[in-house]
């Protein structure tokens, strides 16, 4: 069974000391299994990966936003987007307050003016182009 997580995340402006934690985190998680399993090599190559940000890329940033929220409905695990209890999309949609996400940094970041926009840049299908530069 493959299993995906997606998030996207940001420390200070910039991405450089939390990608360095979750390299330690997943290799820490890898030498647990396989030491688990008794077995050894990589649990995640080659898709996981995890990329710096910067100002420029804001496009490729909020593509990865609505491709985070919009997966568990290409997957068919929901038949609606909201229907996921696991991601962000109900917290930005007004449909729960979680405090998980820091909505205020998604709002500023992807200029989000209120819960209906959001819904509906987020029901708009991906420019299959960029969802594709993503991997």
């Amino acid at each position: 069974m493959e299993i995906e997580t997606s998030s996207l995340q940001a420390e200070n402006g910039h991405c450089g000391p939390l990608v360095q934690k979750l390299a330690i985190m997943l290799s820490s998680y890898a030498k647990a299994i396989n030491k688990q399993e008794n077995r050894s090599g990589s649990l995640f190559t080659p898709k996981t990966k995890a990329k710096s940000l910067s100002e420029e890329d804001r496009n490729y940033a909020e593509t990865c936003f609505h491709y985070i929220h919009q997966n568990p409905l290409k997957a068919k695990l929901v038949e609606n987007i909201e229907d996921w209890k696991f991601s962000s999309y109900r917290d930005y949609a007004g449909l729960r307050n979680g405090t998980l996400p820091k909505k205020e940094l998604g709002i500023d970041t992807f200029n989000i003016s209120n819960e209906q926009q959001f819904r509906n840049r987020s029901q708009q299908m991906l420019d299959i182009e960029k969802v594709e530069k993503i991997f």
